[in-house]
This record gives structure tokens, C-alpha cells and sequence, in this order.
């Protein structure tokens, strides 16, 4: 189910902290003159925002909520590519290839986008430099990480990949806690075990032998990480 809201209202000052995602990059005005550009639409726990293969028409800018990037092998098989959260732009690189998405994006929970018409949003960077700019080093990050992700699967292990997603995590969208560096965990285990190339047996290790050692502590959805120079320790061992 997709339910659309008419008027971005003052969302455009929303999702203002210190993310390093799209949004996060751009000055106020910026984000008031994007905002007038697309609609605020709420995208329901298992909606598919495009679909792998679709024309690539409307770019998304998460307000907030989490979003699996996924993509289906030719057996049906399911393969978790990223995850994104709030202040990122996801669905642009198809319309800079050839037109057509290269995956697929399914909310994970209750999600608001600003959806933004692909050309509307060419035109915008081309009238802005500063957004051009920031959305040149989203690309160039998007294809490091990339590029970097698939060098480190044959040199590292499944517990490495592991801590180094939780490094990531909340260094983009961790909250500072008390105990440590609180992370929202949208992604069910198997659902991990697929973005970081790994078994979940390994994956169900990691994290039982990082609990006994007081580097992390889970609930349902949440993490906490106590313990980041053990994790950094890991994921660069």
C-alpha cells in the first residue's frame, strides 16, 4: 500500500543532522527548492518502490524509514545489495545508464520519500552547483564502496565484511548513547548474511562471540556497539 501526501509542508528542514547521504549534503535552500519539486509518499513495510528492469522514472530521497536495494538471479535467488536509511537518494543511477533500474528498492518498514521526476531533478543540479556537487561525491562514494565491497570478499572474511557493515552503519546513521553508538538493525539475519556475502552460521557466530566479549548488544531491530575499536580491530584484521 502507497499512500501520497500532497504538501511537503516543512519537511524540507527534516532529517537535517550530520549523515553523510545526499540530503545531509545540501544547504537549506537547497533542500526547500528540492522539496517543491517532488511529493512526500509513504511507502508501506514490503512495498517496492521500482523494480529491477522497470523504466527509471522518479528518483528517491528517503525522509526516513529504511529501504533493501535487491536484485534476483536468474534461479530466483534473492541477493541483498545495500541498505539505505534516511537522507539518502536511492534510484538514480538507472536514469544516468540506460534508462532502466538496475535493481529493485523495497521498504523494510513504514518509509517517507521525496519523489522527485528524474528529469525534474537533472534539471535542478544542472541549477545548482552546490547539489551537482554533492550529488557527484554520492555517486563517486556509491561506486568506491562497490568497487571496494567486491575486492574485500576475496580477501577478507564473513566476520570482517560483518563488522565493517556495523562500523558503517553507525558512523552514517548511529545514534550516540550512554552505552556506546545505538544502530537501528532492519535487516533480518539471513537478510545480513546476503549483504555481507556470508553464511549465516557465520554470521550467528560473529555476533554470539561479539556479545561475550561486550563489543555489541542486541535486540530486537537495535544494536548497541560498546566496544568500535574492537570491531575496527576485525574489520581491518
Amino acid at each position: 500500500m502507497v499512500s501520497r501526501v500532497k504538501h511537503p509542508g516543512d519537511w524540507s528542514m527534516h532529517a537535517t543532522g550530520n549523515g553523510e547521504g545526499f540530503w545531509h549534503l545540501l544547504t537549506n535552500t537547497e533542500r526547500a527548492d528540492l522539496s517543491t519539486l517532488g511529493r512526500v509518499t509513504t511507502f508501506a513495510p514490503g512495498a517496492r518502490m521500482c523494480v529491477e528492469g522497470e523504466p527509471a522514472t522518479n528518483v528517491f530521497v528517503i525522509v526516513d524509514g529504511w529501504v533493501k536495494i535487491l536484485s534476483v538471479t536468474a534461479d530466483g535467488h534473492q541477493i541483498i545489495l545495500a541498505l539505505r536509511g534516511e537522507g539518502d537518494i536511492v534510484g538514480e543511477l538507472a536514469g544516468d545508464a540506460d534508462g532502466y533500474r538496475t535493481a529493485t528498492v523495497q521498504a523494510i518498514e513504514d518509509v517517507h520519500s521525496l519523489v522527485v521526476p528524474y528529469t525534474t531533478f537533472t534539471r535542478f543540479l544542472d541549477a545548482n552547483p552546490g547539489a551537482d556537487r554533492a550529488y557527484r561525491h554520492v555517486v563517486t562514494q556509491r561506486w568506491y564502496e562497490a568497487a571496494a565491497m567486491l575486492s574485500r570478499r576475496s580477501t577478507t572474511t564473513g566476520a570482517q565484511r560483518l563488522a565493517g557493515l556495523l562500523l558503517d552503519l553507525a558512523r552514517r546513521h548511529g545514534k550516540f548513547s550512554e552505552d556506546g553508538i545505538d544502530i537501528v538493525m532492519p535487516l533480518s539475519q539471513e537478510e545480513l548474511a546476503s549483504l555481507v556475502g556470508a553464511s549465516r552460521a557465520t554470521l550467528t557466530r560473529a555476533l554470539s562471540n561479539w556479545r561475550r566479549r561486550g563489543l555489541i548488544r542486541t535486540g530486537y531491530r537495535h544494536m548497541t556497539i560498546s566496544g568500535m575499536d574492537g570491531l575496527r580491530k576485525i574489520a581491518h584484521r
